[in-house]
């Protein structure tokens, strides 16, 4: 299964820079997905093609019963589907400290009074601790990866019908296609346990998909109010300070 460590270290810096429901997602990730992933998989699994029995001993015909009905083995179909779902979300986490970088200099540009036309460009995404602020571009790319992860887990849910044709694991094959002289009959091993695996993967993948719905929702309605606030806000002050004029995220040096 190889060794997790090192995708769990730069998903867990993510949930700094995520909503509730976001660390929710990286939670049912970890504990439901990757780590029962890596736990079971090698008990119940195993080598699956080592582990059907076929009753016949014609060469060839048990690894072509076994690609036929399973062009992919389930636990690496998982593993890349684990992978591929995480990658929108660590190239959001480049861009996070992209921009915390950015503005860091800005900082220390701003300390040591290295302005042009006596003033610097404040920073607008992060504080001084790092933590960033979900507006502008930095909500635009937190919306794609949501997006993308959404495309990504329908993408292999489908995938999975197409590739298996099926959720419950059966516990016997039939196959007469060459290189088989007859009708074959191959006996899968654990089918109950696999199929339980199966439906359980496959349940993980619906509620991610809901999660990161569900997590949209909650973005652009969190930001619809606080953008009426602003403007209610905004309106009485203008009439208190009519010709306040002020440059909105400068700072004079």
């Amino acid at each position: 299964m190889g060794d997790w460590s090192f995708l769990s270290a730069l998903l867990d810096k993510v949930q700094l820079h995520s909503t509730i429901v976001g660390k929710v997602w990286m939670s049912v990730l970890f504990l439901f997905r990757i780590f029962i992933l890596a736990a079971g998989v090698d008990t119940i699994w195993g080598d699956e093609q080592a582990n059907m029995d076929c009753n016949t001993k014609s060469p060839g015909c048990k690894n072509a019963c076994y690609d036929r009905s399973f062009p992919m083995s389930h636990t690496r179909f998982w593993v890349i589907q684990i992978l591929i779902v995480s990658t929108p979300t660590l190239m959001y986490l480049g861009h996070v400290l992209l921009v915390i970088r950015r503005e860091n200099k800005l900082r220390r540009r701003h300390e040591q009074k290295l302005c042009k036309n006596g003033m610097v460009k404040a920073p607008k995404y992060s504080d001084d601790r790092g933590k960033v602020q979900l507006k502008g571009v930095l909500l635009a790319s937190y919306m794609i990866q949501l997006l993308s992860k959404i495309l990504l887990e329908v993408g292999f849910i489908v995938g999975q019908y197409y590739l298996y044709g099926f959720i419950f694991m059966p516990s016997k094959i039939t196959f007469s296609d060459y290189p088989c002289r007859a009708p074959v009959d191959c006996f899968i091993s654990r089918p109950t346990e696999k199929t339980i695996f199966i439906v359980f993967m496959l349940a993980m993948s619906v509620f991610s998909v809901v999660l990161n719905i569900m997590e949209m929702f909650h973005l652009m309605i969190s930001k619809i109010i606080s953008r009426k606030r602003k403007n209610s806000s905004s309106e009485i002050y203008s009439l208190d300070k009519p010709n306040h004029n002020s440059a909105e995220g400068v700072t004079y040096c």
